[in-house]
Formats: structure tokens, C-alpha cells, sequence
């Protein structure tokens, strides 16, 4: 029980059916997001969240610095006016005998005021007050302040204490309050200033990191450029000219990259060998079944036939392996020159009409003998049966070239046409079961060199009436052997 709750639920326990698809999507994407965005969108998250944080940190602080400096202001106007307070002696009356020096406690309502009182009809106000009291709090000891509701429901910040005066026995009470407005009108200002400045610093902040990070990102950018120039042949090494971090990488896998191009010579050296190795005894068994009678010497050859064609085809493979990995661009045209003059003339011995049109800007990424086995082997089955009339057209399209070969000859069904791909299956047997000559391989060498190098192989019906080949090789048979989408081949014209 316990390993099925594990592994029917998600992260920290959500079951995996709750969770929203847009989650998983938007995980997805973040997972794959390319390293940059991710190191730039983490910064955004932080200047988001942090700055913030900083500027209401920011603002408390000014604003209890701010408040603070009021009520020392407001204490000094305070003990200005403890200092002037005084009892007539003959009436007993509440008297100020200097002035605070500040006009706005004798404008009316301006918003600064002063109040003494003895708790009963003994009081004194400043003018401002008029024909209004500050309000008196029961319980008061020593110096207090606070905030309290002035006239015309102003906010006022009130500071008070208690004066024992030489010959009274009762304390009066002294008050002095000062609208907040100004306080808050210099709080606001700053806050506003605070908001621009740190807008200000985080749009800096940002462009510092993202330029930070293009920098520091930069040698993986130039050795990405390099593994995608070694991918396309350009190159055989990678650029070892990076910080540290990275040197050891590009010169592992510079080690790898030689090591892989070492193998591969072996592999197709090695293959090659013995291709030679066994074209010399298939040769003395042929010669020595001429010896045996019909009967017995027709199923030897037909063996001796199947040999000789799976070496050729193995050593096609091992070849085509060697030119796929390490391959620069290639003319086309200039590559299959060779084959197309020699078939030229093949066609013109056999009186067929052999039509071209090679677009000399054509290129792919492809071993030069490859591509002269492909189109060799393609043009000889066209020449073999074609009527009158081959037609062989070398395009460039859209991710990669198209080679498009089409005869007037009998053609073949779809059913034949796999079974041509087949391996072991001759060019010549399309349908009559019978022929003589021609290769054992059948189109399953070139089928394989299109595995190799991410292309493709059509046959169909060709508008001259017979068989059309049509062939599509990707620019980087790299990415198309990964699942490139944008090296997919494009549709039939």
C-alpha cells in the first residue's frame, strides 16, 4: 500500500491526477528552458520579491526616523511653553508670559496648537484653538504622546505632561499638538522618491545581470558553436581557448571526438580488409564450380552471389557510418559529375534520351562515394528499364537537397516497391521474378545510407509513366538523426 500512495501522487503528496495540466506544462517548459532564460527569470524573481521587501523596510524606518524628529520638535515647543506658564497670584488665573515664536499657534485652525488646564474652569489655549479644546486623557503620568483627533477632524500628534506650579496644589495639565499633515507630506514624498529609485535600481540591476550573464554565458555559446560546427563538418576539433571550467570539457571531449574518428577508420579499414580478404576465395570458388555439373554448380553460384553481396553491403555500411560522423558539405553536382557522365553515355550506347537538371548550388552533408552509390545505383535501375526516356533532376528545398530520378519504363505496384527495399531483393526483379545481372542488393544500400543520414527514399509512380525515386537528404543529418522537426522532409512537388 505504501508504494502504491508513492507512486500515485506527485510533489509532497499531491495526487498526480490533481494537479492542474497547465502545472505540469509551464514544469515542463521551466525544465527545458534554455539556461540563460532560467538564470535570468531566478534574478527577475528576486528583484521582484527583494526589492520590495527593501523599500517597505525603507519607508518604516524613514518614517519612524521622521516621527521621531517630530516629537522632538514638539517637545522643545513644549518646554518653551512650561518655561512661560505662570498663576496670577491675585486671580488665581493661568497666564503666558512670552511668546513660543511660532505664528501658527495664533492663526486660527492652522493646525499647531497649545492648551493648560487644571482640570476645571482654569484654562489657557493658544489663539489657533479658538473656540476648541484638545481633548484631555483621564489617566496620563509624566510625558506622553500619542495621537489624537483635532479641530475639523484634523490629525493631530499630541505630546502633554503635568506641571506642579509653586503655591498650587493641584498639577495642571499642559498639551501641545501639531498636525501630522506635514509629517505624512514629507513621508509621502520620500515614498514616492523610494518607489522611482528602486524601479529605477532593479531596470539597472536586471540589465547588469542579464549583460553579466550573456558574458559569463558566452564561452558556452562559442563551444556550443563549435559542437555544431564539428556536427557539420567544418570542423574536427573543438576551440580549447575557454575559462577552466570548460577547457577540461572541450579537451575530454576533443579526446573522445579523435578516439571515435580513430575507431571508425579501424572499423572501416578493418571492413574493407575483408572485403578484399573474401573477394579472392569467392573468386577461386567460382572458378571451381565451373567444374560441376549445371545442376550443382547453379545453387554454388547462387550462394557465392549472396556472399559477395553481403560483404558489399556491410562494407557499404561500415563506409557510409564513417562519412555520416565526420562529412563536410559537398557539391552535389560536382560529387556525382563522375557518375552521370559515365551513365550518359551507358544511355546514349542503349539509345535512351537522358535528361538532366543539376542545380550546382545543391549541397548536403555526405560523403563524396556515397552519394555516387546512391545516384549510381539509382540511375543504373532507371537505365535498366527505362523505354526511351530517364529523367534525373537535383534540386535544393527547404532543410536539404532533393534528388528526383524518374524512367517510362513498366514502374511497380506499392507491394513491389517495399519488397524492392528489402534487403536481398535484386533492382532487376520487379515483378517477373526473372532477370539476369544486376546487384543482390537491391535498393537496400541506399535505403540504409538514407537511415545514415536522416533522409529519405520515396518510390512512386513518375509522371513519364514508369518508377520515380525521389530522394531527400536533411542539411545536417546530425539533427535530423535526433528528432530535428525543422529537418523533416518537405512534401512531394
Amino acid at each position: 500500500m505504501k508504494g502504491q500512495n508513492s507512486q500515485g501522487r506527485g510533489p509532497k503528496g499531491v495526487p498526480r491526477h490533481w494537479q492542474p495540466r497547465w502545472v505540469s506544462r509551464w514544469g515542463e517548459r521551466l525544465r527545458l528552458a534554455p539556461l540563460g532564460a532560467r538564470l535570468l527569470v531566478a534574478s527577475l524573481l528576486l528583484v521582484i520579491v527583494l526589492l520590495p521587501l527593501a523599500g517597505v523596510g525603507l519607508s518604516y524606518n524613514f518614517r519612524q526616523s521622521a516621527t521621531a524628529s517630530f516629537d522632538t520638535r514638539l517637545e522643545s515647543l513644549l518646554n518653551a511653553l512650561l518655561a512661560g506658564i505662570q498663576v496670577d497670584s491675585i486671580g488665581q488665573r493661568l497666564q503666558l508670559n512670552r511668546s513660543l515664536g511660532d505664528a501658527r499657534f495664533d492663526r486660527v485652525y492652522s493646525g499647531w496648537y497649545w492648551q493648560v488646564s487644571d482640570g476645571s474652569d482654569l484654562t489657557l489655549t493658544s489663539r489657533s484653538l479658538w473656540d476648541q479644546r484638545l481633548p484631555i486623557p483621564e489617566h496620563h503620568s509624566g510625558l506622553a504622546v500619542y495621537e489624537v483627533e483635532g479641530p475639523r477632524d484634523d490629525d493631530l500628534r499630541m505630546i502633554e505632561r503635568d506641571l506642579h506650579l509653586p503655591g498650587r496644589q493641584d498639577a495642571i495639565h499642559v498639551a501641545l499638538a501639531g498636525s501630522t499633515a506635514e509629517l505624512n507630506h514629507e513621508v509621502e514624498r520620500f515614498e514616492r522618491l523610494l518607489i522611482v529609485s528602486l524601479a529605477t535600481f532593479g531596470v539597472l540591476l536586471l540589465a547588469g545581470l542579464a549583460l553579466q550573464m550573456r558574458w559569463g554565458l558566452a564561452p558556452l555559446r562559442r563551444m556550443s558553436a563549435n559542437l555544431r560546427a564539428v556536427e557539420e563538418g567544418d570542423i574536427e576539433r573543438l576551440d580549447t581557448q575557454l575559462p577552466v571550467e570548460l577547457k577540461e570539457l572541450a579537451l575530454a571531449m576533443n579526446g573522445v571526438l579523435e578516439r571515435d574518428r580513430r575507431l571508425i577508420e579501424r572499423g572501416r579499414a578493418a571492413a574493407g580488409n575483408l572485403a578484399h580478404a573474401l573477394k579472392t576465395p569467392v573468386s577461386v570458388l567460382k572458378t571451381l564450380s565451373e567444374r560441376f555439373p549445371e545442376a550443382q554448380r547453379q545453387p554454388i553460384n547462387t550462394e557465392l552471389a549472396r556472399i559477395d553481396d553481403a560483404v558489399r553491403h556491410h562494407l557499404a555500411r561500415a563506409s557510409a557510418a564513417g562519412g555520416v560522423a565526420f562529412s563536410g558539405r559537398v557539391s552535389i553536382g560536382d560529387a556525382i559529375a563522375p557518375v552521370v557522365k559515365g551513365l550518359a553515355r551507358l544511355a546514349e550506347r542503349r539509345g535512351i534520351q537522358f535528361d538532366t537538371d543539376i542545380d550546382p548550388d545543391a549541397a548536403a552533408r555526405i560523403d563524396p562515394q556515397d552519394i555516387q552509390e546512391l545516384t549510381g545505383n539509382l540511375l543504373e535501375n532507371a537505365l535498366r528499364w527505362a523505354d526511351s526516356r530517364v529523367s534525373f533532376r537535383v534540386s535544393r528545398v527547404s532543410q536539404g537537397v532533393r534528388l528526383r530520378i524518374e524512367d517510362d519504363g513498366p514502374g511497380m505496384t506499392r507491394a513491389q516497391g517495399e519488397a524492392a527495399l528489402a534487403r536481398g531483393v535484386r533492382l532487376d526483379v520487379r515483378g517477373s521474378g526473372s532477370g539476369s545481372g544486376g546487384s543482390g542488393l537491391g535498393l537496400a544500400i541506399v535505403e540504409d545510407l538514407m537511415m545514415l543520414y536522416g533522409g529519405t527514399l520515396r518510390l512512386e509512380r513518375a509522371a513519364l509513366g514508369g518508377l520515380a525515386a525521389d530522394v531527400w537528404l536533411p542539411a545536417s543529418p546530425v539533427s535530423a538523426r535526433i528528432g530535428d522537426t525543422a529537418s523533416q522532409p518537405p512534401a512531394a512537388d
